[in-house]
């Protein structure tokens, strides 16, 4: 396996294949080509064997220079299981940190369990919201009507 920073040629390769790797659902739409252009210098690629096996795309916020976010992570089905997602994440936290970071934040939907998950496995915590749905903290209509989030922080 090989982690390696994001590139504009990158998008491509990857929109093309996200939304089958998130099993049909439409998430295109939530990568934008600037993310390719902007925030390579935290966003990462893991390769397996030339292979594409999974990508981050993350950045430091602009409003809160402590704090950085985990916009999109994608695992190749072929690769879940291997640690992939758990790499990126690590060698993002690991970069965010140089960068003067102490808090990484990111979301999800309350109905993808297996984010819930795998974020509570990796050290973060639920944030505080104003309902709860599956005995989970979710913070309702946070992207608007009906698109209730579960929000997650990590000290670092």
């Amino acid at each position: 396996m090989i982690i390696r920073k994001i590139e504009k040629s990158d998008y491509t390769p990857i929109i093309s294949v996200v939304d089958e790797w998130w099993g049909g659902r439409h998430m295109a739409d939530m990568l934008p080509k600037l993310f390719f252009r902007h925030f390579k210098d935290t966003s990462f690629i893991a390769e397996v064997d030339g292979d594409l096996g999974a990508f981050l795309i993350g950045f430091i916020s602009q409003s809160h220079s402590n704090e950085a976010y985990i916009h999109f992570i994608g695992v190749n089905p072929e690769y879940r299981t291997m640690g992939l997602g758990r790499k990126l994440y690590l060698t993002f936290f690991e970069k965010v940190v140089t960068k003067g970071c102490n808090i990484v934040q990111c979301v999800t939907s309350p109905v993808n369990t297996g984010s819930i998950g795998f974020h509570t496995r990796m050290g973060f915590n639920i944030e505080k919201g104003d309902c709860q749905i599956n005995g989970v903290s979710v913070h309702s209509n946070y992207d608007g009507p009906g698109e209730d989030r579960v929000l997650f922080f990590r000290q670092l």
